[in-house]
């Protein structure tokens, strides 16, 4: 499970009003004690998974109801970054 998914994972407890008390005191001692009280940034774009991330892009080439704005763009993405494949738009 990612850090991310944690820390979400405490936080949701926190603002859960079906949760008891003692779960909420334990998400935020795990918080406190080991993220810094919440304080996480999640990676950038291309970062988090870079296989979907790639994914999406080519999606956006092969969407008819996208447009060439759009379709351009997610090329541009695709070929600027390192697993981009050197496919161009149509």
């Amino acid at each position: 499970m990612s850090t991310g998914n944690i820390v979400g994972g405490h936080k949701a407890t926190l603002n859960n009003p079906n949760v008891s008390e003692d779960a909420k005191q334990h998400s935020r001692q795990v918080l406190d004690d080991e993220f810094q009280g919440g304080q996480y940034e999640s990676p950038q774009d291309g970062q988090k998974n870079p296989g979907n991330f790639a994914g999406g892009l080519k999606a956006t080439l092969n969407n008819p109801k996208v447009s060439d704005e759009a379709k351009h763009s997610a090329q541009d993405r695709l070929n600027n970054t390192e697993f981009g494949d050197q496919r161009t738009v149509a």
